[in-house]
């Protein structure tokens, strides 16, 4: 087990045709149509960490950059400098962490959605009206169209991860996928990365993909991240 890869994440780049819709059927097909560069909208995608939101921003700049001009940021590297071409897109995921002079020039793009032609998706932890950020902003992004990406059941996790496995060819029963569920973290992206390593585990060490080979995996994961699993 020493050469196993911890903290793998799927191998495929983000999409909306490989992200796990749920109940997000209406906000997947909104974002669908941003891609198209007469789509004007402003949209505020707003969960926790691990609901998804990070997948469908990079899922929608992939799928507009052939057809509009795209400007995607992290909150942390926006600055005051956010120039984007009319007809564009601008993507700018956890809205709560913009430096001041960011928020200031995202109130300007606000006021020149209009004028110039041009779509905003952004996203955040908290719905609008929590947001620590300037009145003014904080305003004009709870008027866009906003949508809470609802976080999937159990049942869905579980239907998600053996799907996962069986794209790999890596046979796993339920018994299997209910104990990672009860004893991993519960965002799917820890969860598929659990599984990409018990898919390597087994294949370096030439074992079936059973309950005792997961345990050994998740110990491992567990003194990697050094933090405890909910049980």
């Amino acid at each position: 087990m020493t050469q196993l890869l911890l903290n793998l994440r799927p191998e495929q780049a983000p999409s909306l045709d490989n992200f796990v819709v749920g109940a997000n059927a209406e906000l997947v097909g909104r974002l669908r149509g941003l891609a198209d560069p007469g789509a004007f909208e402003v949209l505020y995608l707003w969960g926790p960490s691990g609901s998804g939101k990070s997948h469908l921003l990079a899922a929608t700049t992939a799928l507009a950059q052939p057809r509009r001009p795209v400007l995607a940021l992290g909150g942390e590297e926006a600055s005051d400098d956010m120039r984007i071409a009319p007809g564009g897109l601008l993507v700018v995921d956890d809205v709560q962490l913009l430096a001041e002079a960011a928020q200031v020039a995202l109130f300007r793009v606000f006021n020149a959605v209009r004028l110039v032609g041009i779509s905003l998706i952004l996203a955040g932890t908290r719905p609008p009206r929590d947001l620590d950020l300037r009145e003014d902003l904080r305003t004009r992004i709870g008027q866009a169209l906003v949508y809470e990406v609802k976080l999937l059941s159990d049942d869905e996790k579980s239907a998600a991860l053996r799907r996962h496995a069986l794209e790999r060819g890596l046979q796993v029963d339920e018994g299997l996928v209910r104990y990672l569920l009860r004893r991993g973290r519960r965002d799917l992206p820890s969860l598929m990365a659990v599984m990409e390593n018990l898919d390597r585990a087994s294949l370096e060490q030439r074992r079936p993909a059973t309950l005792p080979l997961l345990k050994e995996v998740m110990e491992l994961q567990f003194d990697d991240d050094n933090e405890p699993h909910p049980l």
